[in-house]
């Protein structure tokens, strides 16, 4: 149960740093919605110690190959 605590902490720190680094370019609705994706695709990964800079690496290509909504 840490282990998720621990993941679940580390998901929210890369939200804070990928929203910091992209506020010029996409809104913070689409650095969740990245992050959640990249997330998403290790759901039933076992191992589970390097999601998150998996999931970090994964969600900054996301972000630095589409652009920005204009809606």
């Amino acid at each position: 149960m840490a282990d998720k605590a621990r993941e679940e902490d580390a998901i929210r720190a890369i939200v804070e740093r990928l929203n910091n680094a992209f506020t010029a370019t996409h809104s913070r609705a689409e650095v969740e919605a990245a992050v959640a994706k990249a997330h998403a695709s290790f759901t039933d990964r076992p191992v589970r110690e390097f999601v998150p800079v998996l999931v970090e690496r994964q969600a900054r290509s996301i972000l630095n190959n589409h652009p920005a909504d204009d809606a």
